[in-house]
């Protein structure tokens, strides 16, 4: 019975669509904060001089708001990451429910239930 669903959940094409386009764009995130977070490393690691220059006639320094860039830019890519869950890969997900015929919820300790199948 469950390995019938199994087969089903995995033809299904949105199954595929899902997979692909999440794994993609998830990578694709991923890649771009470590870019940020080694850089932002590297760059206080071998470049001293430009990190601790001053920014304008002030007393703040160049790491200063590059560090604050690279907090934001995390925050920011999560929003953009939580925004396409919940729009795209949560429809394909129930659409993948729903051709599979088997309706599932989550319970309060996080465990996914089955309510019926077709």
């Amino acid at each position: 019975m469950e390995q019938d669903l199994v087969q089903r959940v995995k033809s299904d094409p949105n199954y595929h669509k899902l997979v692909t386009t999440r794994s993609r764009y998830g990578w694709t995130l991923a890649v771009l904060v470590l870019i940020a977070y080694y850089g932002f490393t590297l760059l206080n690691a071998f470049a001293k001089s430009f990190m601790g220059s001053r920014v304008g006639e002030g007393a703040m320094s160049w790491g200063i708001p590059l560090g604050l860039f690279v907090i934001v830019f995390t925050v920011a890519v999560t929003a953009i990451y939580v925004r396409r869950a919940n729009r795209e890969f949560d429809a394909l997900t129930e659409a993948i429910q729903r051709n599979a015929g088997a309706a599932t919820t989550t319970t309060a300790t996080g465990a996914v239930k089955q309510e019926k199948a077709a």
